[in-house]
């Protein structure tokens, strides 16, 4: 018997092996049960409701260590440090005309998520069920900046919002919003398919059996690759999987030991660093044309592995205990924060995405309303080979943003003690507001006219 309070390299080895069994029969779930084939649920996200369920944060039948979520924050960094390994060389201008729609999105619903659902706990929660002025605002923090970000910001807000209740509320919010980032994700993605909205799956009553089971047939079935160097010399796929474990790596000594530790600069996430570090080998790599050598779909393979992982330990390490005693203000507040998620995420993606804007707004529901992990769940039901690119986009996009999500992040309790929290959410609103006018005026809205005109043909 394993001591789960003390993690030995043997609590990995047995965390691993019942990850990877429950994968197992999450797979054999998705390829015999109707009603999961109908929901395109992914064994993924089925191994993590078990993880979840029968871990240690549920009946604790499972000798899961209690680690889960750290392996998602490693898993996250190996995932993004094979992102621009796996993907195409580009030109500067093709970069420019995709990012600038991407960064747009992202950080307009970064404002305006925060400033409009704190705007309404402010001014209609607060004076109607006389709680804290920064009850509204820990909706956003719970479903844009998850688990982390809750507990990180509740030491923050000082006596008048109590570190417990925050830390409660802004659990709670994160909890629900993983929970129906998926239910209503996988009904908006059934939905889009009927409509014709999805560019890589079709309708659910059109799609072959493949597609529904996740078992492809003897004369559908493709290569994973080709080997790039002699297994005389090093496997071919562990060479592909020591550049991408070694990028993540450097990423995390440049987030935690450089960065934290030596600068004193915190709040940068190691998987940002981790596709900045990716980024540096593929350059090197073109400029030394060692990139003959590094095969794309290999990398692809390992990330996709990494993806199943993540999905699952993500889920599997949710909080189900956090309750809260404001629970009337806590609906309202919930169903607020899905209303304005809803309209931002699917409404604005229309407007700025010329391609593939489905796609790029079902990621975005997933991480707005969950985690990244949820995201990446929702994206591979409707673009399971990432032909979008909407990741890599994501992530290349999001460089500017990080550091502006860390000052959102550090300026709500300030100004909360300051006495400044409603203006601050002003504020938010007003630059949310210049960047989908700055879109306007680089052309990156798409007008009315268009859209119509693309529904007619």
């Amino acid at each position: 018997m394993l001591n789960l309070t003390t993690f030995t390299p043997w609590q990995l080895f047995c965390d691993a092996g019942i990850i990877f069994g429950l994968l197992l029969i999450g797979k054999l779930c998705r390829a015999k049960i109707k009603a999961i084939q109908s929901l395109f649920i992914p064994p993924s996200l089925i191994a993590g409701v078990l993880a979840l369920a029968f871990g240690p944060n549920g009946l604790g039948w499972l000798p899961l260590s209690n680690n889960l979520g750290t392996y998602s924050a490693i898993l996250i960094a190996v995932v993004f440090a094979a992102l621009p390994l796996a993907s195409p060389t580009l030109k500067m201008k093709e970069i420019g005309s995709k990012l600038g729609p991407m960064w747009a999105y992202s950080q307009f619903g970064m404002f305006f998520q925060w400033a409009a659902i704190g705007l309404i706990g402010i001014l209609v929660l607060t004076p109607l069920f006389g709680v804290a002025e920064p009850f509204g605002i820990m909706c956003p923090v719970g479903f844009y900046g998850g688990h982390g970000t809750a507990a990180a910001m509740a030491t923050e807000f000082g006596s008048g919002f109590p570190e417990e209740a925050a830390r409660s509320l802004g659990m709670t919010t994160a909890t629900v919003g993983v929970v129906l980032g998926v239910i209503f994700g996988v009904m908006i993605i059934k939905i889009a398919t009927r409509g014709h909205q999805t560019n890589y799956v079709t309708d659910f009553a059109e799609l072959p059996n493949e597609l529904r089971s996740g078992l492809i047939p003897e004369e559908k079935r493709d290569g994973l690759g080709q080997a790039t160097v002699s297994s005389i010399s090093i496997d071919h796929y562990a060479m592909h999987l020591g550049i991408v474990i070694f990028a993540a790596y450097c990423g995390y000594l440049l987030s935690d030991v450089l960065l934290k530790g030596t600068l004193k600069v915190s709040g940068v996430p190691v998987f940002l660093t981790a596709y900045v570090v990716g980024m540096i080998f593929k350059v090197l790599l073109d400029a030394t044309k060692a990139s003959r050598f590094v095969e794309q779909r290999t990398i692809s393979s390992i990330s996709g592995t990494s993806t199943d992982l993540l999905v699952t330990c993500g889920v599997g390490a949710i909080n189900l205990k956090v309750v809260t005693d404001n629970w009337l203000p806590l609906v309202v507040l919930l169903v607020i924060g899905i209303l304005v998620t809803v309209f931002m995420c699917f409404y604005f993606a229309r407007k700025l995405y010329r391609q593939d804007w489905f796609e790029k707004a079902i990621f975005a529901w997933g991480w707005w309303t969950g985690t990244m992990a949820i995201g990446i769940a929702l994206l591979r039901i409707v673009d399971p080979k990432n032909e979008s690119h909407a990741l890599d986009n994501y992530a290349m996009a999001f460089l500017p943003c990080a550091p502006i999500e860390i000052l959102l992040i550090w300026s709500v309790p300030v100004a909360y003690k300051g006495g400044w929290l409603l203006w601050l959410c002003v504020g938010y609103l007003v630059l949310s507001l210049l960047i989908l006018l700055l879109a306007k005026l680089l052309g990156w809205w798409i007008p009315s006219s268009e859209l119509k005109a693309s529904k007619k043909a």
